[in-house]
């Protein structure tokens, strides 16, 4: 496959992903009320933020952080890891592998082309805190919105290439299932999506700054809502792109070996 090929047949693939959207778009909505554990979370830490500030949370810091972390969520998530993992079981992935696309790029615009629906979701929560939080619901300059978009765009690559070196795990053990729980209750616990990351101590949090799950959400949420000057935002983006580029290359890696071992197997 060569990359003029892929690239002449992205848009048409883009279409049809966001057709399948539209016309599965009660599973969407599943989806994305199967998301909503920031707003869970927010009713909590906003009792608690009521006899008192928790560090520099107050109420409406706690809505700022975590209607953002709902819309990072829906921008950012992925269920590759699922797809993959059940194509493998079921056979299905060597219908992929007739066609000239390669799966991982099939694979990335599928869940790219629902991100236009989720647009329709996160659109409201984002005005919803402006009204509550004013003006630090988002970032306050151009260079703000930069800094948060390419973390938007990383934590979207961080969380696609996690979710395919998962998915590929299916193709050298009996199940990745196992794999995959583990990685989501690491995720939940380390990525700020159930409570910022800097209420950890600080040993815990020089261990979570150093993996990868931080940089899924807790960095697009502390960007979008004004937590870092641009210099420190800067080393957290380069650490941050630092996992795209090291999981990109070692989910390829992983990804094409398993393909051997798939195809030496009859699959």
């Amino acid at each position: 496959m060569s990359l003029r090929t892929s690239l002449k047949a992205l848009p048409t693939m883009l279409r049809i992903g966001f057709s399948e959207a539209v016309a599965y778009r009660a599973e969407m909505i599943i989806w994305v009320l199967a998301t909503t554990m920031p707003l869970i979370m927010l009713a909590l830490w906003s009792a608690v933020a009521r006899t008192g500030a928790v560090g520099r949370f107050g109420q409406a810091e706690f809505v700022g952080y975590f209607l953002a972390a709902f819309c990072v969520r829906q921008l950012t998530s992925s269920w590759v890891a699922w797809l993959l993992s059940y194509e493998v079981k079921q056979g299905t992935l060597a219908m992929r592998l007739l066609r000239p696309i390669s799966p991982l790029l099939a694979y990335a615009t599928e869940v790219l082309a629902g991100i236009p629906l989720r647009l329709l979701v996160v659109a409201p929560v984002v005005a919803i805190s402006l009204w509550v939080v004013g003006a630090g619901a988002v970032p306050a300059s151009l260079g703000g919105w930069g800094l948060f978009g390419l973390s938007l765009v990383g934590a979207w690559l961080v969380t696609f290439y996690l979710n395919v070196l998962l998915g590929t795990l299916s193709l050298y053990l009996e199940s990745s299932q196992k794999l995959m729980d583990i990685y989501m209750v690491l995720y939940f616990v380390c990525s700020g999506y159930m409570f910022p990351v800097e209420f950890f101590p600080p040993g815990v949090r020089m261990v979570i700054d150093v993996l990868p799950f931080r940089y899924q959400m807790g960095l697009p949420v502390e960007l979008m809502t004004g937590a870092h000057a641009t210099g420190p935002a800067l080393v957290l983006l380069a650490k941050q792109w630092g996992w795209v580029v090291g999981l990109g290359v070692v989910a390829t890696l992983v990804w094409r070996r398993g393909l051997a071992r798939f195809a030496a197997f009859g699959g």
